[in-house]
């Protein structure tokens, strides 16, 4: 009792139910050890983590001592790791170990997974990533749309039905004013989805990136580009992402193949994208570059599609390879009409371009 009073002197709140609920704790773990009386007192003294510290300064004043009572969570385990000496030629390793410097690290592995290539990762780092990606939300860009929603403020057009009725509430004076502006639409999204053979390290990542997409939301499409041009927006909309990837497997029958891009755009443009499906959307191209075809018609292509589109992103993985230069003729030709040249070689570049999307 005598310690409930110190800790209300010290601001704290400490009712007696608090109180009596302590002296039963105390009695059950016993006075023998104090870290057990420190944690009984703990759980049941202390209402909020802001007061942890008022407590132990109290506790340590009040039962003497003070020694840390309360160790935080242990650190993750140091990893030594060697370095070279500054004495010596490099890879000189003639002194014993113990007197090379070492530099002591902490490691986190879902951070080391986020950046890390999908080409240079496990199988069991590809699953953990497949299901980090599914965890992915991907807001998209907003449109003005024809439809008109209503507005507390004063907006753009009278809102004459709901005015009516509001008047007629009042007896038929106009006392309250309604206003209509403008309404929005989610932004068509249509990925292409390169799953070529010099595609191969990346391409099963990026699909369930489109996957995640598709299965987010209406107003999304999706096509794969290799030798052809295959859609496959109905199978990656499946909300099991397994099953999504199995049926578009099944539906992908160039999977690993050779590269038509120029082609492909063509007949994406000709069939579907200058008709209406990329007219003011965001389209995303994700692919190497390398193509087999002329270089002149996938740079034609691109610039065609570029012209309908509100926005015409590409995501190449090999652009975060150091020193990296878009050197290919098909990339080449492709870049000048790109708005955006992004990264698509792990999970932090694919959050990226999840942020991209929604501006």
């Amino acid at each position: 009792m005598a310690f409930g009073r110190v800790l209300r002197s010290a601001e704290l709140e400490v009712p007696v139910d608090s109180v009596l609920a302590f002296v039963r704790a105390w009695e059950a773990v016993g006075s023998d050890d104090r870290r057990l009386v420190y944690w009984a007192g703990r759980a049941t003294l202390v209402r909020r983590p802001e007061d942890i510290g008022v407590y132990d300064v109290a506790f340590a004043a009040f039962f003497g001592g003070n020694q840390e009572l309360a160790p935080g969570p242990p650190p993750p385990p140091p990893i030594e790791v060697p370095t070279a000496s500054d004495e010596g030629e490099d890879g000189d390793d003639d002194g014993p170990d113990d007197d090379r410097p070492t530099q002591v690290v902490r490691w986190s592995p879902g951070e080391v997974l986020r950046h890390k290539d999908f080409a240079a990762c496990t199988d069991a780092e590809r699953a953990e990533a497949m299901a980090l990606l599914a965890q992915l939300k991907v807001r998209r860009a907003r449109r003005p749309s024809r439809r008109r929603r209503p507005t507390h403020q004063p907006g753009r057009w009278p809102d004459l039905r709901r005015t009516t009725r509001a008047a007629m509430r009042s007896g038929g004076e106009t006392m309250d004013r309604r206003w209509l502006d403008p309404g929005e639409r989610p932004r068509r999204l249509v990925l292409l989805v390169d799953v070529s053979g010099s595609m191969e390290a990346h391409a099963r990542a990026l699909l369930r990136f489109a996957q995640v997409v598709v299965a987010g939301g209406t107003r999304v499409e999706a096509f794969a580009v290799g030798t052809r041009l295959t859609r496959v927006t109905r199978e990656l909309s499946s909300r099991d992402p397994d099953a999504a990837m199995r049926a578009a497997g099944d539906a992908v029958v160039d999977w690993s193949g050779g590269t038509r891009l120029g082609a492909c755009l063509r007949e994406f443009n000709d069939q579907w994208g200058v008709r209406g499906l990329a007219r003011g959307a965001t389209v995303v191209v994700l692919s190497d570059g390398w193509d087999r075809g002329e270089p002149e018609l996938l740079g034609a292509e691109v610039e065609r599609l570029h012209r309908v589109t509100h926005r015409l992103i590409w995501v190449n993985p090999l652009k975060a390879s150091p020193g990296y230069e878009p050197l290919a003729r098909g990339m080449a030709a492709a870049l000048p009409h790109v708005d955006q040249f992004l990264e698509g070689h792990s999970l932090a570049s694919l959050e990226d371009l999840a942020e991209v999307i929604s501006e």
